[in-house]
């Protein structure tokens, strides 16, 4: 699909692609803020069509981005593995954690948030009463 012929909704739906609200996606269109109208414009079939292509296009690009690294990466991986020599094959598990990482394989221990908390007596830990 071209873009809009209303250029206003074009630049309105290319905000909504890029994250913005409604109401700020329709002030930066160039229309005088208003949420209902805002939302409005937003069911707009033409609209809603031109949307879901900007965003289907942005999809396909992250998911060229990350498959091209992760080629690059395994690439990498693969030439310093056929030298054997011990820097070679450090850079060789390096560019594979990475693109374990960047594929989601691998999570960071520092990335991880949860908070672990130790019973003070063997009743708080089994869930019991306290005898004392």
């Amino acid at each position: 699909m071209p873009a809009l012929s209303n250029p206003k909704h074009e630049r309105f739906a290319q905000a909504l692609a890029k994250g913005k609200s409604q109401a700020e996606a329709y002030a930066d269109a160039g229309y005088k803020p208003s949420e209902p109208n805002a939302s409005r414009l937003t069911s707009n079939d033409k609209v809603q069509a031109r949307l879901s292509e900007l965003q289907e296009r942005a999809a396909t690009r992250t998911e060229i981005t990350v498959a091209s690294i992760t080629e690059r990466l395994l690439a990498i991986a693969t030439k310093a593995e056929k030298s054997r020599e011990a820097p070679m094959l450090q850079a060789a598990r390096a560019s594979l954690m990475d693109a374990a990482k960047l594929n989601g394989l691998v999570v960071d221990k520092s990335s991880i948030d949860a908070r672990v908390t130790t019973p003070k007596t063997l009743n708080d830990f089994y869930g019991g009463e306290s005898d004392a």
